[in-house]
Formats: C-alpha cells, sequence, structure tokens
C-alpha cells in the first residue's frame, strides 16, 4: 500500500505539472485535490506542450484514472474547454472523475473577483480574477452550489435562483452590473449535461483503491506559501496546497498518507503581491526569468524571481512533513555566475529562528546569504546525479544537508525525459 502526494514547496509554479507527468505512469490513480483554474501545471512531452488548469497532469497516461477531488474549485466551462483542448492533442486520454464535494465556479464569482479586487485600491492582493477567493468564501458562507447539485436540473435550478439574487445584492453594492438568472442558467444547464456523465462517488472509489494497495498520487497545486494558514498571508490562496490538504480535499485519512514529495525550483519565484525577501529587481534577476520563461502558465504575468530562499524551503519541509525533495530546474542557473542562497532572514538586526509572525515582519527582513560557485553549458543531457557539474552536485548536498531532507529527483530540463532519479525509495517505499 502506498500514496504519494506531490506538494509545491515554495509560493508555486515549481514544474509540479512535470513531476505528475513523470511519475503519472507509475500510479493507478492521480488526485488533484485543492484549487482551481487559476493555477497552471505545465506538461512537455517530446517536444509537444500540454497545459493544464484544472484536469489532473496524470490525464495523459490512459490506463490511470484522473479524480477531481472534494476540495476543488470547478469552472464547468473551463474544465469542458480544456478537455477539448487535451483531445485535439491526445485523442485518448485516461478516465477522468469528479466528486460530487466539489463546488462549482460561476461567472458572478468572476465579477466579484475583479469588483472587490478593485475597491482594494492599492492593497490588492494579485488574484487570478477567476472567481477562486468567492467560491471558497461562499463554501464556508454555506451558499456555494456543488457539483453534486449542479448536475441535478431540478436540484440546480432553485438554488442557482437563490444565490443569483443574494449575490446581486452584492454586485451592485461594490457598482457592478446584476448577472440575468434565465441565460446563465440556460447556458450552465449545458454543461451540466456534459458533464453529470463524470459526477460519480470518488470519495469510496479512492479510499476502496488506497486500502486495495493501489498506488495513489495525489496532485498538489500552488505552492506552500500560498496556503491559507500557513502561507504570506493575505497574499495567499483560498485553499490548502499543502500535504495536509490532500487529506481535506478527497476524504482520505492522515494515517493513510505514506511519502510526500516536495517540488521545488533552485531559485525561488512568486506570482502576484507579497513578501519576497531574496528577489533580484535586477539584471540577474532578468536573467533566471527569460532562461527558465518565468511567465505564468495560468495569467502570462511575468514572474518574480530571486535566490533559493532556504528559510522558507526549510520551513515546508517540516509544514509538510517532507519524505524527499524534488529539486527543479538547475539547468536555468547555468552560467549566471556565483549562485546565492538564503540560509536565514535578519530583523532589525536581529537574526531570526524562523521565520517571520507577520506578513509585514517579513517584507522587512533582510536575507542572510552564503555564496556557491556556480556551473555553465547546457546540463540538459544529463540523466545521473554523477553527470552534473561538481559544484551542480555541491549545490544539492547544501540544500539537502541545511534542509535535512535527500533529493528524490532532479530535474535538468522540461521535457518528461530530462529527469535524474536519485532515490527511488523516497518514492513510492
Amino acid at each position: 500500500m502506498s500514496t504519494l502526494v506531490i506538494i509545491g514547496a515554495q509560493w508555486g509554479d515549481e514544474a509540479k505539472g512535470k513531476m505528475v507527468d513523470v511519475l503519472g505512469s507509475e500510479a493507478e490513480l492521480v488526485v488533484r485535490y485543492s484549487g482551481g483554474n487559476n493555477a497552471g501545471h505545465t506538461v512537455i512531452r517530446d517536444g509537444e506542450t500540454f497545459k493544464f488548469h484544472l484536469v489532473p497532469a496524470g490525464i495523459l497516461h490512459t490506463e490511470v484514472t484522473s479524480i477531481l477531488g472534494g476540495g476543488m474549485a470547478i469552472c464547468p466551462k473551463s474544465l469542458l474547454e480544456e478537455l477539448e483542448q487535451t483531445r485535439k492533442q491526445q485523442p485518448e486520454l485516461g478516465r477522468l472523475i469528479i466528486s460530487p464535494a466539489a463546488h462549482v465556479v460561476f461567472p458572478y464569482h468572476k465579477l466579484l473577483d475583479q469588483l472587490e479586487e478593485s475597491a482594494r485600491g492599492d492593497n490588492k492582493i494579485g488574484t487570478t480574477s477567476r472567481g477562486i477567493g468567492p467560491m471558497y468564501t461562499d463554501k464556508v458562507q454555506r451558499v456555494g452550489i456543488r457539483m453534486g447539485e449542479f448536475v441535478r436540473p431540478d436540484v440546480f435550478k432553485e438554488r442557482l435562483k437563490t444565490v443569483v439574487e443574494f449575490k446581486n445584492r452584492l454586485i451592485q453594492l461594490l457598482g457592478g452590473e446584476p448577472i440575468e438568472f434565465e441565460p446563465l442558467f440556460e447556458e450552465y444547464s449545458q454543461y451540466a449535461a456534459q458533464l453529470a456523465p463524470y459526477v460519480v462517488d470518488t470519495e469510496s472509489e479512492l479510499q476502496d483503491a488506497v486500502q486495495a494497495g493501489k498506488q495513489v498520487l495525489f496532485e498538489g497545486a500552488q505552492g506552500t506559501f500560498l496556503d491559507l494558514d500557513h502561507g504570506t498571508y493575505p497574499y495567499v490562496t483560498s485553499s490548502h496546497p499543502t500535504a495536509g490538504g490532500a487529506c481535506l480535499g478527497t476524504g482520505v485519512g492522515p494515517r493513510d498518507i505514506h511519502h510526500a514529495l516536495g517540488v521545488a525550483k533552485a531559485y525561488t519565484t512568486r506570482v502576484g503581491e507579497g513578501p519576497f525577501p531574496t528577489e533580484l529587481d535586477n539584471e540577474i534577476g532578468q536573467q533566471i526569468r527569460d532562461q527558465g520563461h518565468e511567465y505564468g502558465t495560468t495569467t502570462g504575468r511575468p514572474r518574480r524571481c530571486g535566490w533559493l530562499d532556504l528559510a522558507a524551503l526549510k520551513a515546508s519541509c517540516r509544514i509538510n512533513s517532507l519524505s524527499g525533495l524534488i529539486l527543479t530546474r538547475i539547468d536555468v542557473l547555468s552560467g549566471v555566475g556565483d549562485i546565492k542562497v538564503c540560509t536565514g532572514y535578519k530583523l532589525n538586526g536581529e537574526l531570526l529562528k524562523g521565520l517571520p509572525y507577520t506578513t509585514a515582519d517579513w517584507a522587512a527582513c533582510e536575507a542572510v546569504y552564503e555564496t556557491l560557485p556556480g556551473w555553465s553549458g547546457d546540463i540538459s543531457g544529463s540523466r545521473s546525479r554523477e553527470d552534473l557539474p561538481q559544484t551542480a552536485q555541491d549545490f544539492v548536498s547544501f540544500v539537502e544537508d541545511f534542509c535535512g531532507v535527500k533529493s528524490a529527483i532532479l530535474s535538468v530540463g522540461p521535457d518528461r525525459k530530462e529527469t535524474i532519479f536519485c532515490d527511488r525509495s523516497l518514492l513510492w517505499g
């Protein structure tokens, strides 16, 4: 019996999609457990690029069942468009099923997202405007509509009518135009009819698979420091992208999670607002952005780039009880020169023992650096740790020693084959 969670150990965009695709061939089920189409996973296979926002990256493996769990925020229109595009690229896909407990994102969520962000003025959070935050607000306020209701026409109509009346009052207070019920119901009823065959009792199927000893891969979205509780609040997402979120978003108990791997870049990036002590707003930061093609899969926005923040990564290893690391984008640092890594923070001249307690303090922190020798040349052909330049090997060892966690996998390029397996015992056991 073996289950494996793959999470983002930083602020997201760590190449989790590639890792899920790489390991998906070894799993029988792949499960997305949080977030919505505010997240993006890119998979490059034999030179062809697949972009996923809702569909688990395991869908490309035809023998794998992919699950959208109850903790997810699902935009029906986006999901159907994504499935259509993926089928154009690969006609035969794996089986996909959707939890009845997953919540539905509607146009009024997107409108409220935009209106609320505008109303914040200079205090913008930097949302993707996909409506995910307002949908999770509905979930907590107990006015959300779940997939199990959405695909039942009689239930859906009454629920939607009540919610639209409530939402229109809020939309008008924020200066927006109210949503018309009939066109919305007619359009989304068509989406519901198309998605109804996918909505099944995923919780029971997943729990049965775990108890039967099948290999189950849980696919996290975004990253640890965007977690609603453990992130740089309020510059966070509205769900739980940590390893613990795999239990919350699927109904699988914590004792049935056996391994957790944290995906981290060899440097650090984040999108949107929020503190970033190692940010490089200079030529080196731009070089990393250009070499790493650091632009959002979902938004297209340029990502903020900086040196690897080991102080944050070490905390992430503890928050997620990581059994191993997956260090990606090592190839991007080729030719950058000497490489700095952040080993701690100073606040008001004093070295902190851990992470700051408030976002304001985090923003005021000064990064403490150690400088390591860099490397150059194309390393994408490396297929073992020993193939890497010695300075790159030393860099990996420094990260492992500082965090107290060994590397399971190293990634030296975006394609599936540009992957180094270091220790398979950290994967499925």
